[in-house]
Order: structure tokens, then C-alpha cells, then sequence
């Protein structure tokens, strides 16, 4: 979201900061400048979804194929004019920015509720003014776009400020995103991917310096003005009083703008008539009213100072801390760091993240980057915080783990085992519908399962190795604080093997026990026979179905959440693959390879009115034949795991209010511990942090 009114200030008292541009001829002018370089711009991926999905079915579960057309296209017209592009993705939350994530998260609730409030109203689709991105996107493009050549790298800190140091650092071309932090970081070029016509590469400059030019600002006096504002760090509430006063000691900064605008003015005419006076001579907390939240203000000026930057608004003083999300800062005048501080660098990310210092001591702060430091609250850590240790204590695995992470190639697996900390953001699910489980609980016994596999808990015993904190949206849960899960034992025979023979190992049985380590996952080893014989890339989509039927009780004709529920559990099965080393190729459970809404909604209407296979498969004699020989397999399957599949039409009617159907025992899916007998209703299991374990789950 970025810096709260700075975007609707811009586009109604400084239009001038916009500027039309084309890339084409920025691209033509730059190598001009650079002889033998290529101009490379860097895409803040998670702010060009909405301008990427253009398909026009988009809440049946979207409609892969023809999305995965349009990234295509996108990278065709920049390559076509010699552009390189370079995909960012957020891989972690900073624990300074999670109650935004839950805020945005909450706010997602309210939206998908309308949506499926006009699904039933209208029985159509809403217009695109509702429009709310299919289920697992941003995890399916990151594949997407590897899998079109392109350079795609997921974050370890906050998206924005990697992509605002790789612009920075690669003297890059531009950033492509939307978001009004990029026009704080000091920082290459930022352009708007809303405003882009991929026809023409025309699209709209926001020019930092011109903003300057407005507010009476310098570039240096950006960060403050952010935080004063509002931002993901700092909550826009924490400074209103103050701006109010800025507001009625500024009368000229009034006229011609509404409210808000007229409070960034005032905001930056205070900053440059007041608070310039006392630069250098005067700490931060001397000029405004900190408070208690002091550490806080200073991260949020700091999260915007790029590697080798500086800010003129800090002040050395003896024994002034401020903390960070991965380390403590210290604004001593001190050279060397204190031994409990740490100030650690990975060798493959040289990155620095300097704060607080003064051109006397011109001290820089290497961001830590290290997986041994475990992520804390920045807010109540102090001076005396120790080190402390990732959930895995092997730095080989760890940096395996970080390398896939980072490469965009692997999902959840590297946060497990560095933080202990997970989040999944919205599915279109309907809050009102009890009769179907959310995602989160249907493939919580997997994801248990995987945390026994990281965490090296897989050896014995129902419980072993320590919770992992989820923070997984589901109906009911206000997101107050995580859940905490524990992992789960799983059954192999001869016992679960440990991470570097799945991750290492290169003998010849090392395949088969990935292999017989993913269908353990999913608890699914006595139906290894029956997946074995089916062709690729329906082995994995098979494994998947005999899960669902093993897993639900009943599954109602509430089509938009089916496909929803399919498409978590692909993104669930990119996680298990990565955690049992690829036994799978990913591009198996690519859903442009397996899914898409729009087509699945019209045969299940078509299969809700009675239609036999062969008409749904439109007489394609091939696929009815691959019909039949999957739907064996499922069958099959689900029959050894005693959840043999029977006809809709032997379902009873009508359901027992929010426990399932009637006749049927109220426990509505499997526990994840035990299908012989132990079952517990999925709305039984959240929300809060109460801890989950196999005990817990079973119900009698």
C-alpha cells in the first residue's frame, strides 16, 4: 500500500510528477549511454497481478492457460525492444509489518463475502470492478515465468526493498510496480505497471525529484516524510495529532486541497521550515513526539536507506539502539560491533543496510542475512537479545533451502525452516458455507507431515520437533495471533528418511524413497501401485483427488470452492515436492497443465444435470478412455484407503446443519493423525493459537 495519501496527493496537487514515457525509447537511450549493456527493469511482481490476469473468467478458479498467454506476452513486448526483466515475489513477512498483513487480510474477507453474496444473488459472475485474484496466483507465476526463461527471485525480507537495492545496484532501467514507496527509496526510475499499454511500452514516470521540487523537500527528506504519513511500518494513526498541528500551523497549505492533501503539505512545510533548523544538532525524538514508539519510527526511516545510503536525520549517540526485524542495530560511535549484536553476512548476498549514521563516523550496518538468526519482534527486543538459533541447525541444508527459496524454486519450505513461521493469504471461500472444510484444514495433516519431514521430527513419537507458527485464513479466524502446529509423524516402512538423503543423496534408490516420502505426506503409501502406472502429469493430479475423497466426508455442488479447494492443494503439492526433493517434475502440477475454472464450472453444471462422460468429454473417444482409466485409479485407491466412492444420487439430500450430512457421524474430516476411526469436524480446529497436536485432533 505504501505511504498512506501520497498517491491521491499526487494525482490531484502535483500532476506534474507524472510524466509519459516509453520504454522502447528509454531502452534506446540507455544503451546509448552504455555501450555493450543491456537495460534491465525490475518487476515488483505481487503489484502487476491485477494487470497480468486478463482473462475473463476469473472467480471459477481462473483460467490458466489463457493467463499463462498473457504473461507470455507481457515478456515478449519488453524482449522484443531489448529489455531484461527481472521478477521479484515476496517471500517473507516482516514481523514489523504483519499487523498490515492482517489488516489487508481481513479487508480480502470483506470482499470475497460480496462476492459470493452476488454469486448467489445473481448467479453470474460480478463485474470486474469486484474482480479478486484466483486462488494461488502469485505462487503459479513465479513457475510461469521461469518457465519462460526469465530471471525470477523471491525475497527474503520485504519485496519493496530488494527491488528498490536491485534497481539501485544494477543501475537498472527502471521499477515496474505499484506502489508509493518507490518514490521515497532513493532509487533508479519508478514507472507505473497500471498505466503501461503493452501495445506502445507507453506507461507513466513518477519522478521523486519533482515531488521534491513541490513539497520543498530533498530526496534525504523522504523517509521522514513516509513515516509521518503512514506507512507499512509505521501505522498512520501514530502521528495524526501531529499532523493535525502541522495542519493549523500551516494556514496557506490549506487552500485548493482537500484534507488530506492539505496535511502532507503542511506535514512537509514543517519538516522543511521547522525541523531542517535543528538538522544535525538535534535527535529525531527531540523534534517529535516519539514516545514509546521511538525504535519503531527509526526502523521505518531506515527501511528506506538502500546499501552505501545515509540518512542526515540520525544522530550518533552513545548507546542509541535501534532494532530491525533480523538484528540490532547499534548507533553507538563504536566501530566494532558488540559480541551479542549481530552483524552477520551471508558470503552470497553482500548486501548492506545501513542506518543511522553520521558523516563523523561513517558507519554502515550489514544487513543480516545470516539463517542462523532467528526472526523477533524488532519492537521488544533490546540491547540484551542473544543470539538466536533457525528451527534446523544444519547450515548445508539451510543453504539449500535459502537457494531455492530465493530462486523462486521451492514454497514454504525455506520459512519452516529458518523462522517457523507461515502464512497463506485468502482463498475465495464462502464463510457461510459449513458444509465444505477450507483449504487450510483439509491440507493441515500435509503440511504437519512436512513440518515433521523439516524440522527432523519424523523419526518416532506423534508429536516430535517443535510448533510452527500458521497464519492461514479460514472463516472465523480473526488473525489475532498464529496458530501453532505441530508436526506429525508419518508412516514408511523401515522409517522416514532424513533431509539430506531426499536433498543430497544421488544413489539409485534415492528417487524411490522421494517417491514413497511424498505419498507418506499425503498418507497415501498403500496407494503407490496404482499411482505408479498412471502417466505423467496425471499422477500427481490423481494423487491429489484420492486425498480430497479420503479427506472430505461430503462434497456439496458449490463449484467456486472446489476449484478453489483444487488449486491449494497444487500449491500444497509444490510444497511436499520441494520438501521431499522433487520426485516430481513442478511442471506436473502447473494448473495451466491440469486446470481451468471457466471449463470445469461448465462441465460440473453439465454433470449437476445428469450428463454422462462422453458428452462431457465432448465423444473424444481419447478422453474418455483417459477418463475411465483415472477415474479407476482414483477409485482404486480410495477403495484401499476404505473411503470407497459411491454415486451422488445415493447421497442424501439435505445436511445436519454445519456437521455434515444427515445419518452420517459429525466428524467431518479426517484428523490427519488416523483414518481408523478417529475423526474430528473440521470447524472444530480453529481459530487462535491454541496448539495443534495429533491428541488433540482425535475425537471420540
Amino acid at each position: 500500500m505504501g505511504v498512506r495519501g501520497l498517491h491521491g496527493f499526487v494525482a490531484s496537487s502535483c500532476p506534474h510528477v507524472c510524466t509519459v514515457v516509453n520504454f522502447k525509447e528509454l531502452a534506446e537511450r540507455h544503451r546509448s549511454q552504455h555501450p555493450g549493456g543491456t537495460p534491465a527493469v525490475v518487476v515488483d511482481a505481487m503489484c502487476c497481478l491485477r494487470y497480468w490476469y486478463t482473462p475473463e473468467s476469473w472467480v471459477c478458479g481462473g483460467q490458466w492457460r489463457e493467463y499463462y498467454s498473457s504473461l507470455r506476452e507481457f515478456v515478449r513486448a519488453f524482449t522484443a525492444v531489448g529489455i531484461k526483466l527481472v521478477f521479484f515475489f515476496d517471500g517473507m513477512v516482516e514481523q514489523s509489518k504483519r499487523d498490515e498483513w492482517v489488516k489487508r487480510r481481513l479487508k480480502n474477507n470483506r470482499e470475497i463475502a460480496k462476492i459470493f453474496h452476488y454469486i448467489k444473488s445473481h448467479r453470474e459472475q460480478p463485474g470486474r470492478n469486484m474482480f479478486f485474484i484466483p486462488s494461488g496466483l502469485a505462487i503459479f507465476t513465479r513457475f510461469a515465468l521461469k518457465a519462460l526463461g526469465q530471471e525470477t527471485l523471491c525475497s527474503l525480507q520485504e519485496a519493496d526493498y530488494e527491488v528498490a537495492s536491485y534497481g539501485f545496484q544494477n543501475n537498472c532501467l527502471g521499477i515496474l510496480g505499484e506502489d508509493t514507496d518507490y518514490l521515497i527509496y532513493d532509487t533508479c526510475p519508478y514507472f507505473s505497471i497500471s498505466e503501461l499499454s503493452l501495445d506502445s511500452l507507453d506507461t507513466v514516470m513518477l519522478c521523486r525529484e519533482r515531488l521534491c521540487e513541490s513539497l520543498g523537500l530533498s530526496l534525504a527528506d523522504l523517509p521522514l516524510l513516509a513515516c509521518l504519513l503512514g506507512n507499512d511500518v509505521v501505522p498512520e494513526g501514530m502521528f495524526e495529532s501531529f499532523r493535525y498541528q502541522c495542519l493549523a500551523s500551516c494556514a496557506s497549505v490549506r487552500e485548493n486541497r482537500d484534507r488530506k492533501g492539505s496535511a502532507i503539505a503542511a506535514v512537509a512545510d514543517h519538516i522543511s521550515q521547522v525541523l531542517r533548523l535543528h538538522q544535525g544538532e538535534k535527535t529525531l525524538e527531540e523534534m517529535l513526539p516519539l514516545g514509546p514508539n521511538k525504535a519503531l519510527f527509526y526502523k521505518g526511516v531506515a527501511s528506506y536507506l538502500l546499501p552505501g545510503q545515509k540518512s542526515p536525520w540520525f544522530i550518533q549517540k552513545p548507546k542509541d539502539v535501534v532494532t530491525l526485524d533480523n538484528q540490532l542495530l547499534s548507533m553507538s560511535s563504536d566501530p566494532e560491533p558488540k559480541q551479542e549484536v549481530p552483524m552477520c553476512m551471508d558470503p552470497e548476498s553482500k548486501q548492506k543496510l545501513p542506518v543511522g549514521t553520521d558523516p563523523e563516523f561513517n558507519l554502515e550496518t550489514p544487513m543480516c542475512t545470516n539463517t542462523e538468526v532467528k526472526q523477533e519482534d524488532p519492537v521488544n527486543m533490546g540491547p540484551e537479545a542473544k543470539h538466536q538459533v533457525t528451527m534446523v541447525s544444519d547450515p548445508e541444508l539451510l543453504k539449500v533451502a535459502r537457494a531455492q527459496h530465493v530462486q523462486a524454486e521451492s514454497y514454504l519450505v525455506y520459512s519452516v525452516m529458518s523462522s517457523g513461521e507461515v502464512e497463506c493469504s485468502n482463498s475465495l471461500e464462502d464463510a457461510t458455507d459449513q458444509a465444505l472444510p477450507s483449504q487450510a484444514f483439509v491440507y493441515r495433516p500435509v503440511r504437519q507431515r512436512v513440518y515433521s519431514l523439516l524440522l527432523g521430527g519424523s523419526g518416532g513419537g506423534s508429536s516430535t520437533g517443535p510448533a510452527v507458527k500458521e497464519w492461514f485464513v479460514y472463516a472465523g479466524n480473526p488473525l489475532r495471533q498464529p496458530d501453532l502446529v505441530r508436526p506429525l509423524q508419518m508412516n514408511i516402512p523401515g522409517g522416514a528418511p532424513s533431509l539430506r538423503q531426499l536433498w543430497l543423496s544421488h544413489e539409485p534408490g534415492a528417487q524411490a524413497q522421494r517417491w514413497d516420502t511424498l505419498l507418506a505426506c499425503f498418507d497415501l503409501s498403500s496407494s503407490r501401485e496404482e499411482l505408479q502406472a498412471v502417466e505423467r502429469p496425471f499422477q500427481a493430479l490423481c494423487c491429489l483427488l484420492v486425498y480430497l475423497f479420503v479427506q472430505l466426508d461430503h462434497i456439496d455442488p458449490r463449484a467456486v470452492q472446489l476449484a478453489t479447494l483444487l488449486v491449494r492443494g497444487l500449491t500444497t503439492l509444490v510444497l511436499v515436492n520441494s520438501a521431499c526433493g522433487s520426485p516430481w517434475d513442478m511442471a506436473d502440477f502447473m494448473p495451466w497443465h491440469l486446470f481451468d475454472g471457466k471449463l470445469f464450472h461448465q462441465k460440473y453444471l453439465q454433470s449437476e444435470k445428469g450428463y454422462t462422460a462422453e458428452v462431457l468429454v465432448e465423444q473424444n473417444r481419447s478422453h474418455v478412455t483417459r477418463f475411465h482409466t483415472l477415474k479407476s485409479v482414483v477409485c482404486k485407491a480410495c477403495g484401499k484407503e476404505s473411503r470407497p466412492i459411491v454415486s451422488r444420487r445415493h447421497w442424501r439430500p439435505h445436511h445436519a446443519g454445519r456437521w455434515g450430512r444427515q445419518g452420517s457421524s459429525s466428524h467431518g474430516t479426517s484428523s490427519g493423525y488416523s483414518r481408523s476411526g478417529h475423526r474430528q469436524h473440521w470447524r472444530d480446529q480453529g481459530p487462535g493459537s491454541r496448539q495443534y497436536e495429533p491428541d488433540q485432533w482425535r475425537r471420540y
